[in-house]
């Protein structure tokens, strides 16, 4: 297999500010950069915070030149980056949570939530996935937190050929060990290597509980946050398998 390097963004996300968060999101992908990260995965609806009462407000074209910034970042550092984002596809459909791949060609791909959490229905409507991505020999399947709730989702993602089945999400103390087993799970299940973004502190009300992983396609844990904080966790694949370290995210 072709060398591989992913990451998991463990970010914290200030409710609304999305200057503030872009800003923050650069800074997570030079350091991605700088570790030769080719893929890089932030949490569920990473530049806005999981705010569902900002969600209508907020919700943009994927398109829009807000974005404009990071998809040229991405492209000038070389790291194919996921970013969460509350988005419309038309001016009056309605509101999905969105995963922006930022190609670094400048491409710009678009993976909505399928499957939505209770209480989510009252900001966003199911949305329609998207497309696997090619990251050098690999292929990857995007989820976004409640979406791998749901087995047939994973198979799916399996089906499709997928080598890397990745997840921002929003996963609290209580909801760890039971969501981190069914993704480890799905790692074993279908042989694929398996990512979680999970936020790194509260957002939205919600206590994140932080501690992103990657666990290989044999379920073995190659990396995962200590807790909660600014993060980055690394997963480097050679000739001779898997390692994986995390990495703090300071202020520049």
């Amino acid at each position: 297999m072709m060398p591989l390097t992913i990451a998991a963004a463990q970010s914290i996300s200030i409710a609304g500010d999305l200057a503030a968060n872009i800003a923050w999101h650069q800074r997570f992908m030079q350091v991605a950069a700088e570790q030769s990260v080719q893929l890089l995965v932030f949490p569920e609806l990473s530049l806005t915070g999981y705010e569902r009462g900002l969600a209508v407000e907020l919700a943009i074209a994927p398109e829009d030149a807000l974005l404009q910034p990071l998809r040229d970042f991405a492209q000038e550092i070389g790291v194919t980056t996921v970013v969460g984002m509350p988005i419309r596809l038309s001016e009056n459909s309605p509101v999905l949570m969105g995963a922006l791949i930022l190609g670094t060609d400048g491409s710009l791909g678009v993976y909505s939530k399928q499957h939505l959490h209770p209480g989510e229905e009252v900001a966003f409507a199911p949305g329609f996935g998207g497309s696997t991505l090619t990251i050098g020999g690999d292929t990857v399947a995007l989820a976004v937190c409640a979406d791998f709730s749901h087995a047939s989702h994973a198979a799916a993602a399996a089906q499709q050929g997928a080598d890397l089945y990745a997840a921002g999400v929003l996963i609290t103390e209580n909801g760890y060990a039971p969501d981190t087993a069914l993704l480890q799970g799905y790692s074993v299940t279908h042989s694929m290597t398996v990512l979680m973004a999970n936020h790194g502190g509260a957002t939205g009300g919600w206590e994140s509980a932080g501690r992103s992983a990657i666990w290989a396609s044999d379920g073995s844990l190659i990396a995962a946050a200590p807790g909660t904080g600014s993060l980055l966790v690394v997963a480097q694949r050679n000739a001779d398998g898997w390692a994986g370290h995390v990495v703090a995210v300071a202020e520049a």
